[in-house]
């Protein structure tokens, strides 16, 4: 059965990384001055209250988790960092709603990037470096931040990152996960650090230049405006267009590319020759359909274009312009991309290019297999021939996926949403986007008008995206909780 005693003892631990995670914002408040020192004083006693609780629930257990235990404390992980991550907003009166605080700070950790904040400028600045500390957090994954800062802590690290990665496929840089871990967490934080130089260097200021670059490099999506502040100039535009493209390059590819020099293997992926191709034909196209159709000059078309191909591939939300007005042929175009995705083992979420690289393959073989019944035709990913199993799970993936997507397309028109933002919204959940391409819920729009039981819905389904579907969804199997 589950070992609850060793799920509470790494709860209490992440709990307080959430903790010293939020000191961090009580200093800005204090440098600034403004009115929500006390709501994250209190926040913070509050999780390290929680965090010693939960420690000593679990103090005596071993650190060695089953499978079984994996997949409950990866779920259960982002709820309790949801809770507790919510209070400072509960506390502030930013959102007196708890409906409205665990929305925003699930869609933070989702790095879904969907706000029902509608004057985000009116925040403290402490808690808008929140918003965007919760995604950048989320990027990587919470539980794999702890595989790489405490691998000790985590018994069974592998299983644990078996539970919470995305993609179909496991790429090993060294023999131990935590090593690895280190690494890309490494490779990360140096990728946001010169974001955060670029906009400085651009004009962006301090402030600002900090926030959107851990909403840039995390793909998250938060802003600390209420319109889009990459208008103000296209370099910035630029800039991020360049640090959102490299965030969607898988982090083990990066890796092997710049520290262990290794450019033909970067060169020869097939993923990101893939991930390339899909943006520039997109590029191109909007770009046409935009110079034609709307009028823009050739520099215009192509700065909007870009950006609006990159944000919704690699599933970021940012946007330079309401792409709402866009003739409805862009709509389908960025709908596309964003059920795509970018690499696997990016920040990014989304079906991912493998997967379609896959299930091409897979299509593929089944018409030649028409003209060739007995032929062997392997399914192979740079170079390397994809075992049957993989495939049939990827086939399964593909199902579930698709079936979520209509499931929430069904409850959200029974609500009361039309079908062209009820498809949208189940893209955007589903792919941790957080725009939709309607004038009524855009990427400058919020999604505060949205009744209390749907947000709770859309709060779920958040994670269930960001966990890839069946991570969460075997917790609701009755195998999963029998005793052998």
């Amino acid at each position: 059965m589950v070992n609850w005693k060793i799920i509470s003892k790494i709860l209490g631990s992440l709990l307080f990384i959430e903790g010293s995670f939020m000191g961090w914002c009580l200093i800005m408040a204090i440098g600034y001055g403004e009115s929500d020192i006390l709501p994250f004083i209190i926040s913070m006693i509050i999780i390290f209250g929680g965090a010693f609780g939960f420690r000593r629930l679990g103090h005596s257990d071993d650190n060695m988790l089953s499978r079984r235990d994996a997949y409950v404390v990866v779920t259960i992980t982002w709820i309790v960092f949801s809770l507790f991550g919510m209070l400072p907003f509960l506390l502030s009166g930013a959102l007196p709603s708890i409906t409205d605080a665990f929305f925003e700070t699930m869609s933070g950790f989702t790095t879904t990037g969907v706000t029902v904040i509608k004057d985000v400028e009116s925040l403290p600045h402490a808690l808008l470096f929140w918003r965007s500390l919760m995604q950048w957090i989320g990027g990587l994954g919470i539980v794999f931040f702890t595989i790489a800062i405490l691998p000790s802590l985590v018994g069974g690290s592998v299983k644990v990152f078996a539970a919470e990665a995305t993609g179909p496929m496991r790429s090993k840089m060294h023999p131990k996960l935590s090593t690895s871990a280190k690494w890309i967490w490494s490779i990360y934080v140096l990728l946001t650090v010169v974001c955060a130089l670029s906009f400085w260097l651009a004009g962006m200021g301090w402030f600002d230049a900090i926030n959107y670059s851990m909403s840039t490099t995390a793909t998250g999506g938060f802003s600390t405006h209420n319109g889009s502040i990459f208008l103000a100039s296209p370099l910035i535009e630029y800039l991020a267009i360049l640090f959102q493209f490299l965030a969607g390059i898988n982090f083990t590819l990066l890796y092997m590319t710049f520290v262990k020099f290794q450019f033909r293997r970067f060169l020869n992926n097939s993923e990101f020759k893939f991930y390339v191709i899909a943006i520039i034909v997109s590029t191109v196209w909007i770009m046409i359909l935009l110079i034609t159709r709307m009028g823009y000059d050739i520099e215009g078309a192509f700065r909007s274009a870009l950006f609006q191909v990159v944000s919704f591939i690699t599933t970021t939300g940012l946007s330079n312009t309401d792409a709402g007005f866009w003739p409805q042929i862009t709509w389908v175009i960025l709908g596309v991309l964003m059920f795509i995705g970018a690499c696997a083992g990016s920040t990014t979420g989304g079906f991912k290019s493998i997967r379609v690289m896959m299930l091409i393959n897979v299509l593929r073989n089944e018409f030649r297999r028409i003209l060739h019944p007995n032929a062997v035709l392997p399914v192979k990913v740079n170079g390397q021939n994809i075992p049957q199993e993989k495939l049939t799970t990827l086939l399964s993936f593909f199902t579930i996926y698709i079936i979520m997507m209509l499931f929430i397309c069904i409850v959200m028109v029974l609500s009361g949403i039309d079908f062209a933002n009820a498809a949208t919204i189940s893209l955007s959940l589903m792919s941790n986007v957080g725009a939709g391409l309607d004038t009524n819920i855009g990427p400058v729009m919020s999604w505060a008008d949205l009744s209390i039981g749907i947000k709770w819905f859309c709060s779920a389904l958040m994670l269930v995206g960001r966990l890839e579907v069946i991570a969460v969804l075997v917790l609701f199997t009755r195998s999963f909780w029998k005793e052998n």
